[in-house]
C-alpha cells in the first residue's frame, strides 16, 4: 500500500475500496459506507481538514475516543514511513512541559519554533556527541534543519529529528505561550508594585527626618513629595491596592518605620516591608497633595478624595488623615463598585430571608433599617433594595457621604457640611419634591432620625442605616437617640442587620469532624450534624506564604490565605403587632430579640452556621464575626419554649417527637 500526505499531494482517489486500516476498520465498524469514506478522504485533500473531522460531518456523528485514538496511530505510522524518521505522540511518550520552555527560553527562539513549526522535547549531553531531540511538523524542512543546525553547532551540539502532528505541536506551543504570557504578566505586576529601588534611592537621599517634637518644613515637604521616588512609591502603593482589590489603605507611621497594611476580605495583612523612618513626612504630604488637602495642617484631621483610572474604570479613594505620635497616619477607603452586582437575589442567599427582604422593600411607605459595622455592606444591601423600587413611575432620592454607586434615574445627593448641607437638611429638602423613596447615608442624630421617621409616617418609603450589633438592638438605638416609642413602632416596618465572612477556598479547603464540645458552643448536636462535612481553611502564616511561592507550593487560588472572597450573613427583624406592643412598652433588648425569634427571625449566628453546614465558611469565621453567647442563648430560648429544641441536650425534635430521642427528656414537661 502506499502511503501519501494530506500536505504533499492532490491526487484524485482511484476507485479502490482498499482503504487505510483505520478507514477499513471504519467501515466494517458500519460507522460510514464505502462511499462515504471516498468522499471524506477526497474532502479532506482538496480542503485540508482533517479526516476525522470531515467524516463527523458527513455522518453526523461523533467518532469514539477509541477510533479517534487508532487514527492518530495510523496517521504517526504514515508520518513515520513518509519522512524516515520517528514520530512522537505527547499522549504516549512523556514530555517534559518545564524542559520544554527551558529550551526555548535558552537555546531555540520561539519565533523559529512558530516559523518551522517545531518544539524541542529533550537535551542529552550524557550521549556521544549531545543533541537536542527536536519534533518537527515536516522534518524534510531545509530552511528548518539550516537553522536549527547553525544554532545547535554553536552549542557544540547535533540535531536528532522526530515528526509530530500539526495539532499536537499547536497544543505544545500554544501551552508554552500561555505560560509565557503568564510569566510576563507576574513580572510586569511584579516592577509595578516593587517599592525596594525606591526605597533603596531614597534612603540614600538627604530628607530631613521627622520628629515629633518641631515642625518641619513645609516648602521642603512639598519639594520631597514631588520627588520622583515619592511620586512612583505611592503610585504603586495604589496599584497593588487595585491589583490585590483590597477595601482600605493604612499608612501608619510607628517609631522606627512606616508600616503599610491592606485591609482584604475584612483583614488587615502587611503589604509591604516596613519603609524608612525618614520618608514618612514625604509620603504623607503626597497623599494629602494628591487629595486636595492642607499640607500645612498636621494637627487636625482632614477628608479628602482621589479619583484614579485603572484598567479603563474610575476609581475614588475616600483619604482620611488622623495626627499620631509619630506622624499623621492615613487611611484610603477604595471605593471601586463598578464589579458589584446589585440584586437582593445576588446578596441573600437564604430564600426565606430573601423573601421576608423583598417583601418589606415592596411597602409603599415606612421606614427600613439596615443595621452593621463600618464595611459590612449596608450600602450595597441599600441599593440592591434601591434596585427593585427603581422604576420609572417612582421618584427615588438619595443623601449620602460619599455616594459611592450611581444608579440611572434616580437623584443622589453628596453631604457638604462646610456648606451647611448635612443628612436632615437635604432630607427636609427632599420631603418638598414630591419624593416616593428618600435613602439617607446614615443616621447619627436625633434630628436625621426624626425626620426619617416623619417623612415615613406621612407616607414615605424611607431607607437608612444605623450602626448597632443586631436588629432588635436598632430600637434600643433610636431611643437612645430620643425618638419616642409610638413613633418607631408606628414608622418601623423591619430591620435588616448584616455581616460579612470569608469564603473558605473551595480549591483547598480541608475536610474536618468537629468535637461534640465544638459543636455545642455554637448550639449544635452533634447527633444532627452527622451528615454534614465541615471544613477549615488551609491557612498558611504570613511567613511561610513567600517560602511557599518560591517552592510552588502554594494554592493558586487563594495565595495561601485559606479564603477569598466573602458572603453576607443577614437577620431580618419584620416588626409585628407583637413587637409594636413591646416597643411601646420599651421592653429589654433581649425581650424583643427573643419574641423575634419565636416569631421566625433567623439571627445572624444562625445564618451563618447555615453557611458552614453549606461548605462557604468555617466555624473560626463565624466566631471571628458573629458568634455572641448573647445572641446564642435568645435562639436557644425561644426554640426551647416553642418545642423546637430539646431543653437537656439542645437537640433539634421533629414536630411527632413527644420525647427527646438522644436524651429522653419529656418534650414539655415543666
Amino acid at each position: 500500500m502506499t502511503y501519501s500526505s494530506p500536505q504533499r499531494t492532490s491526487t484524485a482517489l482511484t476507485t479502490k475500496t482498499q482503504f487505510s486500516p483505520f478507514g477499513n476498520h471504519l467501515v466494517q465498524s458500519g460507522y460510514v459506507n464505502t462511499e462515504q469514506m471516498k468522499q471524506a478522504l477526497i474532502e479532506s485533500r482538496k480542503s485540508g481538514k482533517k479526516l476525522i473531522d470531515v467524516l463527523e460531518l458527513i455522518t453526523g456523528q461523533q467518532l469514539s475516543a477509541e477510533f479517534i485514538r487508532e487514527h492518530k496511530k495510523q496517521h504517526l505510522f504514515e508520518l513515520k514511513i513518509l519522512y524516515g524518521v520517528e514520530s512522537v505522540d505527547p499522549e504516549v511518550n512523556q514530555i517534559g512541559n518545564l524542559m520544554v520552555g527551558q529550551l526555548i527560553d535558552s537555546l531555540i527562539p520561539v519565533d523559529v519554533c512558530r516559523r518551522h513549526r517545531l518544539v524541542p522535547l529533550w537535551k542529552r549531553e550524557d550521549q556521544i556527541p549531545p543533541y537536542v531531540l527536536v519534533a518537527m511538523v515536516e522534518p524534510d524542512n531545509l530552511d528548518a534543519s539550516d537553522d536549527l543546525n547553525r544554532i545547535l553547532r554553536n552549542k557544540n551540539l547535533s540535531l536528532q529529528r522526530m515528526v509530530i502532528t500539526q495539532e499536537d505541536y499547536q497544543h505544545l506551543i500554544n501551552k508554552y505561550l500561555d505560560e509565557l504570557a503568564i510569566r510576563e504578566k507576574e513580572k510586569e505586576q511584579k516592577r509595578d508594585t516593587d517599592i525596594n529601588q525606591d526605597i533603596k534611592y531614597l534612603e540614600d537621599q538627604d530628607i530631613e527626618e521627622f520628629g515629633e517634637d518641631k515642625d518641619a518644613d513645609i516648602n521642603a515637604s512639598i519639594k520631597d513629595a514631588e520627588d520622583a521616588p515619592i511620586i512612583k512609591l505611592v503610585n504603586r502603593i495604589l496599584f497593588k491596592a487595585l491589583q490585590e482589590k483590597v477595601s482600605d489603605i493604612h499608612i501608619e507611621p510607628q517609631e522606627e518605620n512606616l508600616r503599610i497594611r491592606f485591609r482584604k476580605d475584612g483583614v488587615l495583612h502587611e503589604a509591604f516591608d516596613p519603609v524608612p523612618k525618614k520618608i514618612i513626612p514625604a509620603v504623607t504630604a503626597r497623599f494629602k497633595i494628591i487629595s486636595n488637602l492642607d499640607i500645612a495642617e498636621r494637627r487636625l484631621p482632614q477628608d479628602g478624595r482621589i479619583r484614579r483610572l485603572f484598567e479603563g474604570r474610575k476609581v475614588d479613594f475616600r483619604v482620611n488623615t488622623l495626627p499620631s505620635r509619630y506622624g499623621e497616619k492615613v487611611v484610603l477607603r477604595i471605593l471601586d463598585n463598578s464589579s458589584t452586582q446589585l440584586g437582593l437575589n445576588k446578596l441573600i442567599t437564604d430564600p426565606e430571608t430573601l423573601h421576608i427582604v423583598q417583601d418589606i422593600v415592596s411597602k409603599p411607605f415606612g421606614l427600613i433599617l439596615v443595621t452593621g459595622p463600618t464595611g459590612s455592606g449596608k450600602t450595597t444591601s441599600l441599593y440592591s433594595a434601591l434596585a427593585e423600587k427603581n422604576d420609572p413611575g417612582i421618584n427615588i432620592s438619595t443623601v449620602e457621604d460619599p455616594i459611592e454607586y450611581s444608579l440611572p434615574g434616580i437623584t443622589q445627593v453628596q453631604v457638604i457640611r462646610e456648606k451647611g448641607l448635612d443628612f436632615s437638611t437635604a432630607l427636609r429638602a427632599f420631603l418638598r419634591q414630591d419624593p416616593d423613596v428618600l435613602l439617607v447615608g446614615e443616621t447619627r442624630d436625633k434630628e436625621t432620625a426624626k425626620t426619617a421617621i416623619e417623612a415615613a409616617l406621612t407616607g414615605h418609603l424611607v431607607l437608612t442605616t444605623l450602626h448597632t450589633n443586631d436588629a432588635p438592638g436598632a430600637i434600643a438605638r433610636l431611643g437612645e437617640m430620643g425618638i419616642e416609642p409610638f413613633m418607631v413602632s408606628s414608622s418601623l416596618i423591619g430591620v435588616l442587620a448584616q455581616r460579612l465572612v470569608r469564603r473558605v477556598c473551595s480549591q483547598c479547603r480541608i475536610p474536618y469532624t468537629p468535637t461534640t464540645e465544638e459543636l455545642a458552643r455554637y448550639g449544635l448536636s452533634a447527633s444532627k450534624e452527622t451528615s454534614v462535612t465541615f471544613y477549615k481553611a488551609n491557612s498558611l502564616p504570613p511567613e511561610s506564604i513567600a517560602e511557599a511561592k518560591t517552592k510552588n507550593e502554594i494554592c493558586g487560588a487563594c495565595n495561601g490565605i485559606g479564603y477569598k472572597g466573602r458572603c453576607g450573613v443577614y437577620e431580618v427583624m419584620r416588626v409585628t403587632e407583637n413587637l409594636q406592643t413591646l416597643i411601646n412598652q420599651e421592653a429589654p433588648t433581649e425581650r424583643i430579640k427573643e419574641v423575634a425569634v419565636e416569631e421566625g427571625m433567623k439571627t445572624l449566628l444562625a445564618y451563618s452556621l447555615d453557611l458552614v453546614r453549606q461548605g462557604s465558611t468555617t466555624l473560626e469565621e463565624v466566631e471571628r464575626v458573629t458568634f455572641t453567647d448573647t445572641g446564642l442563648e435568645a435562639e436557644l430560648k425561644a426554640k426551647r419554649k416553642s418545642g423546637l429544641t430539646c431543653k437537656t441536650c439542645d437537640a433539634t425534635l421533629q414536630p411527632e417527637w413527644l420525647d427527646c430521642p438522644y436524651c429522653m427528656t419529656p418534650r414539655f414537661q415543666d
